[in-house]
Formats: structure tokens, sequence, C-alpha cells
């Protein structure tokens, strides 16, 4: 056996100090049980070095468990998304750093060499190797079965699937005939694409590996169809909702089955270990509690949250810092918000209604409805001024931001907004003063929300009085999320509010996919999505000459890599979308309010609150948070 000192000396980055490894008292019994190796033989022989004071951070100590919340069951998946434990990931300046991979070797965009760490384990100890990634390739991804569409998006440039090839087991070598600059980014994403899998796991649900009748007894007793229902049942790398499936985030799910509560003890075998040999993540265990959405701000005023954001909006500001005035332990930051908007209406252009659908078509609607919203007053009612007022643009921090996409379309202007949908031929109306449509129906525009963030029932609500000027009478309709997105993909939906693009601060290097018709999940055009994502399997072609130069460009930025051009596809594309109003922005950069205990160190004060890129508390590396004094010592009451 190798010694721990040793090891630790071999594996420290240049310019840190070699120190001894620290066995976790955790999992102490464990290992003086034998059922577990010691740390010196759970880490990978090269580990991930964190050089915490390097990041203007300190040095922790493990043990504690953190509370947390979230509103839906499905939401455990956020333990994903906060351990962010990636291939590759974004430091807190936006860069990509190695992570899993201990280096990587890019040639002309084409080729990527991804090297793994040696020794670095799956959290049930078992290897993490070049295996994975074949078995996930071979068998998942190609097999008809298991992927009827065949390999995901990572995968394909311009249609074309790529190749992975393993050289040996610590090296994966992905490579397509054209430049995919986007890999690496899509790696690091909040909701990665796991282009590897446990397969000393998954082959016992495997018809290629399993023995037959074991896998058909499986099969039965699981009460599924077949060996890929249950193959997809239990390959749940992101759901995290199957405790025996193997992990390499941070913690690891404790809990089987549905609960209100949810535990994540720390993994073993995790690959990061800071300068003073202590193994993270520091947190022992993380609880999670599933809550009702209009409780989250009560409960975490009351102290039953140590780290809190999701849940949170800015209208609950004032009662957190009530409660952390009257002597609550916790202090509430105030994160800046990187979504491109924090309230967007996305008219649907897919909508099934043929007369609604041309009336959403025609840009005069768009730009009319948007300049019917007081944004001033919006944001002076909700948000205590402090929210940018404006249309759906990259944010001021980003070096893409331009003030005129900001401003298009974006006055309070009634009277211009009124000439507009005159100027379309709509100037019939009922006597209740509603515009009528071409076939005689009054305009009443239906707009479906998620039914979870208070702030944007009371935004339509103001919303709703000034449309009222334009004749346009708006009906709000709150739905579960997934009842409303559903909705919007089968084009049942006429429109829909959500968040603005999750990235709002794009750079040249930044693929603009998300403001092309790629996806569903851009509820303005989610059959256009549909379309380009199942390769005209499902949806509808592109027919609107704007969102087929989106297109076009998305395409050329991904052909160019010159940085110059780059930045000038993007701001094409922002103006197109300015100018057409495909999402109608409310306002941005409203403040995040974060709730922190006081007792937990290394979480910025200041710092961006993002899905993509981000992960939220993924790009603050939640692993390295700690408890200080006594809270380190106390676990999770059974």
């Amino acid at each position: 056996m190798i010694c721990a000192t040793f090891l630790w000396a071999c594996a420290t980055a240049p310019g840190s100090v070699a120190a001894p490894l620290k066995e976790s008292s955790f999992w102490a019994q464990e290992v003086e049980n034998g059922t577990l190796p010691p740390v010196a033989n759970r880490i990978p022989l090269e580990p991930l070095i964190v050089d915490l004071e390097a990041k203007g951070r300190t040095t922790g100590t493990q043990g504690g468990t953190l509370a947390t919340m979230v509103t839906r069951s499905k939401d455990i998946r956020q333990m994903v998304v906060y351990g962010y434990a990636r291939l590759v990931g974004y430091d807190q300046n936006y860069e990509l750093q190695t992570d899993l991979l201990r280096d990587y070797e890019v040639v002309d965009n084409k080729r990527f060499t991804l090297h793994l760490r040696k020794g670095h384990r799956w959290s049930d100890g078992a290897l993490f190797t070049s295996d994975d990634f074949k078995y996930y390739w071979d068998h998942i991804a190609n097999n008809s079965e298991l992927s009827p569409n065949g390999p995901p998006d990572v995968m394909r440039v311009d249609g074309v699937v790529g190749t992975m090839t393993f050289p040996d087991l610590h090296t994966v070598v992905v490579e397509w005939d054209r430049p995919n600059p986007r890999f690496l980014q899509i790696l690091a994403g909040a909701r990665p694409p796991f282009i590897y899998r446990p397969a000393h796991y998954l082959k016992q649900f495997h018809i290629e590996f399993a023995e037959t009748e074991a896998l058909a007894s499986l099969v039965r007793s699981k009460r599924v169809r077949s060996w890929a229902a249950l193959h997809n049942k239990v390959d749940n790398m992101y759901k995290f909702d199957n405790p025996a499936l193997p992990t390499l985030q941070p913690w690891m799910s404790a809990t089987a089955g549905k609960s209100s509560r949810q535990l994540f003890v720390r993994n073993p075998f995790y690959h990061r270990v800071d300068t003073n040999g202590t193994q993270l993540p520091y947190i022992d265990i993380v609880k999670m509690t599933i809550v009702g959405g209009g409780l989250v701000a009560a409960k975490a005023n009351a102290g039953e949250a140590d780290l809190q954001a999701r849940g949170l909006d800015f209208r609950d500001v004032s009662i957190l810092k009530k409660g952390q005035t009257d002597g609550g332990n916790y202090r509430t930051f105030l994160w800046a918000n990187s979504a491109a908007s924090q309230i967007a209406i996305y008219p649907n252009l897919n909508f099934a209604d043929p007369v609604w659908r041309k009336v959403i078509r025609d840009v005069r609607f768009r730009r009319a409805l948007s300049m019917g919203i007081d944004r001033r007053m919006i944001n002076r009612t909700l948000y205590f001024g402090l929210a940018k007022e404006g249309g759906m643009t990259a944010v001021s921090r980003s070096p893409l931001h331009d003030p005129e996409n900001l401003n298009a379309w974006a006055d309070y202007d009634t009277a211009q907004g009124n000439q507009l949908l005159d100027d379309m031929g709509l100037t019939n109306r009922n006597p209740a003063g509603l515009r009528l449509l071409p076939d005689g129906r009054p305009m009443e525009f239906l707009v479906e929300t998620a039914g979870e963030r208070q702030e944007v029932e009371n935004a339509l609500a103001i919303i709703s009085d000034t449309w009222r000027e334009l004749g346009i009478k708006l009906v709000m309709r709150p739905l579960d999320r997934d009842i409303l997105r559903n909705r919007v993909y089968a084009g049942v939906s006429m429109s829909a509010v959500w968040f603005g693009w999750d990235n709002g601060l794009p750079q040249a290097a930044t693929p603009p996919e998300y403001l092309a018709p790629t996806q569903q999940e851009f509820f303005a055009w989610p059959k256009w999505g549909q379309y380009m994502q199942t390769r005209g399997a499902a949806g509808e072609p592109i027919d609107i000459p704007e969102a087929e130069r989106l297109m076009d460009l998305w395409h050329m930025w991904e052909r160019n890599e010159d940085e110059a051009a780059r930045a000038e596809i993007w701001r094409e594309m922002l103006a197109i979308h300015a100018d057409q109003q495909f999402g109608i922005g409310v306002l941005a950069e409203a403040p995040q309010p974060v709730v922190v205990n006081n007792d937990l160190r290394n979480v910025p004060e200041q710092a961006k609150w993002a899905w993509e890129p981000g992960a939220h508390f993924g790009i603050h590396r939640m692993d390295e948070f700690f408890f200080d004094g006594d809270r380190a010592k106390m676990q999770v009451s059974q």
C-alpha cells in the first residue's frame, strides 16, 4: 500500500503544500471495520487539488448537515446541478477547467482527446475508466431500443454523428470531420449529457450482458414492459432518484423511494481534495426537504434552511431581512440574476388555432403587446425600481449587451401599439371595447404560467390593465409546470410566461443555439424546435424568414472560429430577436435572494445566480462550503 503522505506529495499540484491525507470521521467506522478502504486508496492517483486560498476562500473541516428545500419531488435532481462534478466545468470567472478529467487536448475543434484520472472510482468503489464511455457509446447511444433516435445532439454536428474511440483505459477520443466548438461547453452544462455510464452496474439490466432469465425476472419484478424500459428506469444519472446507481457527484443519494425528506451523504471516492489533505466535500450530509412552493420564504425565515435560493423571489427579501434583524441565524445575500429576462411572455408562433396563429405571427402584434407593458410600474411595484426595464437580450454585464436591443419596442406607448394593431386590420371591436379577430371572436389573449412565482402573477395583473388600453383582454391560467410545458410543446398553448434565456451573459465564444429554433424548450417556437431535434420526424419546418436567418447564423457561428466574426454573428442574432419580439421581455437583473446560515463559510456574498452557464450554486462549488464551530459536528436527526 502506498502511504498517504507519499501519495499526497505525488499528487499535489506545483506550488502547493504537500500534506498528509486526513481520514473522514464520517467514514471512520467503515474504514476501521474494513468495509471501506482508507482515504489514500479512495481518491485518484492524481486528484483534483483545490487551492482555496488562491480563490480567496478558507480551507475548512469536514462535518455537519446542510438543510435546503425544493418545491417538487423531481427537483432532487438539483443535487446533480449543485454538486457540479463535470468532465470539464466553469470556474468563477466562467473559464473552462478540467474536473473529472485530468486534462484534455483539442485539435481544430474536431478531435477531443479526454484523459481520465487514474485510480478514479465511482461512489461504490468501482474504477471509472474508458470502459464506462464505451458502454455508453456502443450499448446505449447506438442501441436502437435504448436510443430510438440515435446518439444525442452533443454527438452531432450539422446532423452528422461523430465517433468515440478508446485507445486505453484512461483515454477517450471524440472526433468529427468538421468543427464542434460547443462540445466542451455542453459537457460543462447545468444539465450535462453524461457521455459515460457506470457499466459495471448497468450491465445487469442490458440484454447484451445479462443472463436471459435473470433479466426477465427483473423486468417482471419491476413491472415494466421490456428490458429497455427497465434499463432506462434505473439509468437516471440526472434525475438522481436511484440510490443504487453509482455516481461521481460529491454527494450520493441515501434515500430509497419517495419521501418529503431526501438525504444525500458524502461520496467516499470523490476526486477533489484541498491543499491541507482534506477530501471534499466538506459537508457530510445534505438534507433536502420537499415543501409547498409558497412556504419556502416562511420556512427560511424560521431557520429551516442553511442554504436557499430556489423558491425565493425578490418579493421575499423584506420578510427575510426582517427575520434576520429579529435574530434569525442567517444572512440574506442579494446575488446578480443572470437570466436574460426575469419575466418573459412567449406568444406561440406554432399555436394550433389558425386564426390566432396568423395574428401572432404578424410582428406588429408582438410589438404592440410589448409596447402595451408599463415596465416602470412593474419595476417600482414589484422590485422597488432595482430591476432593469426592457426587452429580452444580453444583460448589462455581457460584452454583447446593446442598449438599443434592450429598449427596442419597450417604451410604454399604447397609442403606437394601437396604431400597429389598426394597421393589421384589427379595427373592429365589441361593445366591451375588445378588438375582434378576423373571424369575429374577441381578442382574449391566454397567457399560461407555471403558477410558481407570485411576482409573475402580480406582473400579469398590471399588464392586464394596460393591454385593455390596446383592446386586448389578458386571461391568465396557472398550471403545473409539466402540464404547461406539454401544452406548449403540443402547440395548444397560445402563450406562456417563463424566464428569459438562461444565459444572459453570453460572450463571443458562447454557442448561440438557444437564439435559433433548435429546441422545443424555447416557448415561442416549440414545433420548429421539435423538427430540428428529431431531424424532421416531428414538429414543423421553419417557415418565417427571420427564424430561418437565425438558423443560418447559428450554423455560421459553428463553422467560424474567428472571435470577432462570432461576436458579429451574436450581435445580428440579438438584433433580430429585439426587432421581432419572439420573446417579450419585461425586465431583468432583479436581485436573487440567497439565504445563508451564519455558520456556513465560503459562500460568496456577491455572486451570480444563473442556470446556464453556472448551474446555480454549482459554479460556486458547493462542495467547498463548510460549517464553522459546533455546526460541523452536528448530524441529521433520525
